[in-house]
């Protein structure tokens, strides 16, 4: 290994980064190639390209079948099928939602009028607090949309409970848990339905798509005439719509993809463990676990460092050409949209404030080697031990 340096060394001797290409977080996994050519070929032969083609219901049935639920709508990309999965449960006025999560779960409330109200955090789980959901609650609040976050799941049964008390639709985020459970039963038949990602950086993906998982028929029906301008049918519309659909070439890498996702969720499992054991013991440095009960998918390795050295961190590694990410910072409620709407969200959201200072996203994935972890992890480790030295 090279000799580590400061970033101010780097600065004024321009030695070369540690790694000579990039590694990132999310770099996107490609599965059977060969498949997904044949695949290709196949649409290509047929001309049918998109509007609910063989693929897309081949992917579909595949996917639910997987999470254990009756339903997958498939969607064009995971904010437009969260946009649609609001419209289609009637969302009104308030909905709650974490602060500390992508910007497009509050996004997709605020582009349809609806108001994101900011819960706090479980500062262990980084997922919402039931309670903080709790105190929420207003007059005008006609739901809540749970976030997994980092696949670790959300406290479902806690916000289940909640929403039916106050008459409230629930709904979840899934971005990040593809194939993951809680409670032993797979993610997507909790609440009313959840919404997952297949964008190019996720664990699975389809380059760009989103699906919504239900176990309701009504509601999935009521989604599919919405992702299709209201279609039931030629020149016959029912209904309200948009055009949400996924087209077949991306349903043909999420099903060549389907076939690697073991092969990839172990890749992941292997790298987490490789920085376990490279932190084991460490001062200043907690790698956030997984617990294997819930069959994580591993797609993040998430620490958390002294807030005073985070973003130095950060730049660091930039420096060596280690990509490694600030999620989810500042927090929604800091982003200008809704700084403006709620200047005094923090004080509500101690936790959230807190999380969003320290934590940093390293590299993983199958494109990482294993033994460029040992490399990362040291830097990180060399970075904390002289934090504050001239």
């Amino acid at each position: 290994m090279k000799t580590l340096r400061s970033r101010l060394d780097l600065a004024i001797h321009g030695a070369p980064p540690m790694f000579a290409d990039a590694v990132h977080v999310g770099r996107p996994n490609i599965g059977n190639q060969a498949a997904f050519l044949r695949l290709t070929q196949d649409l290509l032969e047929r001309r049918w390209l998109t509007n609910n083609g063989p693929l897309v219901q081949q992917l579909e049935r595949s996917i639910a079948e997987l999470h254990g639920v009756a339903h997958c709508v498939a969607m064009c990309n995971g904010t437009v099928a969260l946009e649609i999965a609001i419209r289609a449960l009637g969302m009104s006025g308030e909905v709650i939602v974490p602060s500390y999560t992508f910007v497009a779960t509050a996004h997709a409330l605020s582009w349809q009028g609806i108001t994101p109200v900011f819960a706090d955090i479980d500062p262990l789980t980084y997922n919402l607090d039931p309670q903080a959901v709790r105190r929420m609650i207003t007059p005008r609040t006609t739901g809540i949309i749970g976030v997994h976050l980092w696949g670790r799941p959300a406290p479902v049964h806690a916000l289940e409970t909640l929403a039916g008390e106050h008459g409230l639709q629930l709904m979840f985020d899934s971005a990040h848990a593809f194939g993951c459970s809680a409670g032993g039963r797979r993610i997507g038949g909790f609440g009313r339905c959840e919404v997952l990602s297949f964008h190019a950086t996720k664990v699975f993906n389809t380059f760009e798509g989103g699906a919504v998982l239900t176990d309701d028929a009504e509601l999935a029906e009521t989604m599919r005439l919405m992702r299709n301008f209201g279609f039931a049918g030629f020149d016959n519309v029912i209904h309200p719509g948009t055009n949400g659909k996924m087209p077949e070439i991306n349903a043909a890498m999420g099903l060549s993809n389907l076939g690697a996702l073991p092969e990839v969720v172990e890749a992941n499992r292997e790298r987490h463990a490789a920085y376990a054991r490279a932190f084991s013991g460490a001062e200043g440095v907690r790698l956030l676990p997984y617990d294997a009960a819930d069959t994580p998918n591993y797609q993040y390795v998430v620490v958390e460092v002294d807030p005073g050295i985070r973003d130095a961190m950060v730049a660091a590694l930039h420096a060596e050409n280690i990509l490694a990410r600030k999620y989810f910072w500042p927090g929604c409620h800091r982003m200008k949209p809704y700084r403006e709407l709620y200047p005094h969200a923090g004080l509500l959201l101690p936790a959230t404030e807190s999380v969003a200072g320290r934590v940093i996203v390293l590299p993983t994935g199958p494109s990482l080697a294993l033994a460029d972890i040992d490399a990362i992890a040291a830097v990180v480790l060399h970075l904390v031990k002289n934090h504050g030295a001239a």
